[in-house]
């Protein structure tokens, strides 16, 4: 493993491993007003909601690493503190990129872009028009965290209004995570998209409380077969199966042909039963896998 100390590194070798790193980020499309009135509009990825109440989003403005210089977006929060974070999704990013051009302070990244301004109802920068959300926001405060190249400024930016495009929305009214389309940023010029073939569901353990792969034999535990999220899926089942429900597995369809093909060679019986929970796993059927795995360690 290569092990670096940051303060070995430029802030340009930094900037690339980290942003490689932590990614995908979520992107925050930001309008922001003068006081001369003076529209700007910029994308930034060092961005993520923090708080629901208060609903509380965090972007940040970076000095850029290149000449230390501050961007419009900062300065004009810091003379009108309201902005719209619009979400960014596949059908604007082409545009969103353009708009991350470093245009002259006098230049409106909305016609340069192409894109649409729609006044907001509660603040006075614009909204796009072509996002599929747009937050109105007010900014509570606005934290520098140093003078030096790369240096980030938090955007503390409280959510007063949310406009959302109703095509995007499911039966019941709520964003549908397929319909969005969202993109997110990754390191250098490489985006992600966020497709129905992308997404998956992991059910969050709000209410239960999993064994834990603690609790797993060591066979399983140190299975050659089974995966690190195989394993997380057994360790969220609230309780072990009755020594009887075990047995029982033994006349599953699968579950018999191989204990049948496999008397006497008790390493590959092993793993086609673990290869077999790992197929289960694969479909969303974790009690009959931990059954399985339990099955010749009970």
């Amino acid at each position: 493993m290569l092990s670096l100390s940051t303060a070995d590194l430029s802030p340009v070798d930094l900037q690339q491993y980290l942003q490689y790193a932590i990614a995908p980020r979520p992107i925050c499309f930001a309008s922001t007003i003068d006081k001369a009135g003076q529209v700007n509009l910029s994308p930034f990825s060092f961005f993520n909601l923090f708080s629901t109440n208060p609903p509380l989003c965090i972007f940040s403005p970076a000095r850029r690493v290149r000449d230390n210089t501050t961007k419009h977006t900062l300065e004009n929060i810091l003379e009108v503190p309201e902005c719209v974070i619009n979400i960014v999704n596949y059908a604007m990013v082409q545009q969103v990129s353009l708009a991350s051009t470093e245009y002259d302070k006098n230049v409106n990244e909305f016609e340069k872009a192409g894109f649409t301004m729609l006044k907001s109802e509660l603040v006075l920068p614009p909204r796009v028009a072509e996002a599929p959300v747009q937050l109105e926001c007010t900014v509570r405060e606005v934290i520098g965290l140093g003078e030096n190249p790369g240096a980030g400024n938090l955007v503390l930016a409280e959510i007063k209004k949310i406009h959302i495009r109703k095509d995007i929305l499911d039966s019941e009214g709520k964003i549908d995570q397929a319909k969005i389309d969202l993109v997110a940023r990754l390191g250098g010029d490489w985006y992600c998209r966020v497709t129905p073939e992308s997404l998956f569901q992991v059910k969050k353990p709000l209410v239960s409380k999993g064994i834990g792969v603690d609790a797993l034999p060591a066979g399983v535990r140190n299975s050659y077969v089974l995966t690190g999220n195989d394993l997380g899926m057994l360790g969220n089942i609230e309780q072990m199966p009755a020594e009887e429900e075990i047995e029982d597995i033994r006349f599953h369809p699968g579950v018999k042909e191989i204990l049948d093909a496999t008397i006497g060679d008790t390493i590959n019986r092993q793993r086609e039963l673990h290869e077999l929970a790992h197929e289960l796993l694969g479909r969303g059927q974790a009690a009959d896998a931990l059954k399985i795995v339990l099955l010749e360690i009970w």
